[in-house]
């Protein structure tokens, strides 16, 4: 839950840089008739960077909340938030070069798409089916669900990331492409850091409740000894 929290804090800091950048960056003219014309530069660049900084600390954070509760020893614990911590990170730095290419010639964009994928598909594999054999060692039925649940909403929402990375590819142009980008990006993150932040909560919970008793909300001394409380 502190990794959570310590994401959508993450976040909500490049998100408010991010606004900032695109407020100096673009005006909105307003046409006589009342109606907003599409955004204009203003000759400050929009900062991107902010955004991919941010992934390149929330993603791996992610995908490690996600081991971490998963059932699994110390070993393969480091073993699987190293890899994938790593695999999220190199995705988040080869996708970036791309995202600074949105009109002229778009293969290059193609073929940072394409290297980002890679690893892309590394973590998604590793989520259905490396951490298949944890979530079936689960003997609750219920925590068994919510964690394949988990593993499912990530990789659902994060499909999202490379659709809307190939817009420009797509037929969007100009101002069009900009702001197709940037509000795709928003719904996507506030899905995949918001929606998966609350399922790993309720794990959490299910897990707690399941070692305390189903629900026992009265701690014996031994049983606070055993989650660690003190």
């Amino acid at each position: 839950m502190c990794i959570t929290g310590l994401v959508t804090f993450i976040a909500a800091y490049h998100y408010v840089r991010i606004f900032n950048s695109w407020v100096d960056a673009y005006k909105f003219p307003a046409a006589p008739d009342g109606v907003i014309g599409n955004p204009t530069i203003t000759g400050i660049p929009f900062n991107d960077a902010y955004r991919y900084m941010d992934w390149l600390l929330t993603v791996p954070l992610l995908l490690i909340e996600i081991v971490f509760v998963m059932k699994l020893d110390e070993a393969q614990t480091t073993y699987m938030a190293t890899s994938l911590g790593a695999a999220s990170g190199l995705m988040i730095i080869l996708g970036y070069p791309g995202e600074l290419i949105i009109e002229g010639d778009l293969s290059v964009r193609w073929m940072w798409w394409a290297a980002a994928m890679t690893p892309f598909m590394y973590v998604v594999y590793t989520l259905l089916i490396g951490l298949k054999g944890a979530i079936d060692s689960e003997s609750d039925p219920k925590i068994r669900s919510k964690l394949s649940a988990v593993c499912w909403a990530t990789v659902i929402s994060w499909c999202t990331y490379p659709v809307v990375y190939v817009f420009p590819m797509l037929g969007f142009g100009g101002p069009n492409a900009v702001v197709a980008i940037q509000l795709g990006y928003c719904a996507a993150d506030i899905i995949s850091k918001c929606g998966v932040g609350f399922l790993i909560y309720n794990i959490t919970i299910a897990k707690s409740y399941a070692l305390t008793g189903q629900g026992d909300v009265v701690y014996t001394v031994e049983k606070k000894k055993a989650l660690g409380l003190f």
